[in-house]
């Protein structure tokens, strides 16, 4: 049995403008993920791969092209700009190098902020936050703050923050950028047991050949197009 699409992209180019000069990033890339699936997208640097994971997470809009989501398939690009961030909140979670955790909140509030902007109940929100910090491995360390937790930890806690409103699709980039190999290992193997536990599909962009092996497919950008 065929799987559904979980998102795909059609004809996508971004053209950015430096003073007088076009700058073609992206030059038509026609790209698509199933449920359940796991994908990296890899390549050298400035081929695209950023500029690509950003539209097809609604955080920048291309010059040309459509990006489709779900079934029956939702053009994302023709909702207005209240639909795109409720979509964005709701169906998709974000994992970065740089964990983007709001620095005065302890990892609990930070892991609850995606739910409580949903509108869940603060008690439900707590809840669903500690137990993915207990699955993450971080229950003894909810009350700390960002600074407080080492750079694995931060990222751990960036991935219960993901998956707190159960998103469809987990859009990743270089997650394991800034973490030794052995953490990095632990961060992959999280990933992987939320894809196979929660059934989540998950796109990361990486130059790590390691962990873009194990996930179920790899594709390589190269010149602005998935070769």
């Amino acid at each position: 049995m065929e799987k559904k699409t979980v998102l795909e992209a059609k004809k996508i180019r971004k053209v950015f403008k430096k003073n007088k000069t076009e700058i073609e990033v992206l030059k038509g890339v026609d790209f698509k993920i199933s449920e359940k699936e796991m994908v990296a997208i890899t390549g050298s640097s400035g081929v695209g791969k950023s500029t690509l994971l950003h539209i097809l997470g609604t955080l920048e809009t291309p010059t040309e092209g459509e990006v489709f989501f779900g079934s029956p398939p939702k053009n994302l690009f023709q909702l207005n700009e209240k639909k795109i961030s409720e979509f964005r909140n709701r169906s998709l979670g974000f994992i970065f190098q740089f964990h983007y955790l709001l620095p005065e909140f302890s990892a609990l509030e930070n892991v609850m902020m995606p739910a409580l902007i949903a509108g869940h109940g603060k008690r439900a929100a707590s809840d669903q936050a500690k137990q993915l910090l207990d699955f993450v491995g971080l229950a003894h360390r909810l009350n700390h703050r960002p600074a407080e937790l080492s750079g694995g930890e931060q990222q751990r806690v960036a991935i219960a923050r993901a998956v707190i409103l159960r998103p469809q699709l987990i859009l990743a980039d270089e997650l394991t950028g800034n973490l030794d190999s052995e953490n990095g290992e632990k961060i992959l193997n999280l990933l992987i047991e939320l894809n196979r536990s929660t059934n989540v599909s998950i796109l990361l962009v990486t130059h790590d050949m390691v962990l873009a092996a194990r996930m179920h497919r790899v594709l390589v950008m190269k010149d602005g197009l998935i070769v």
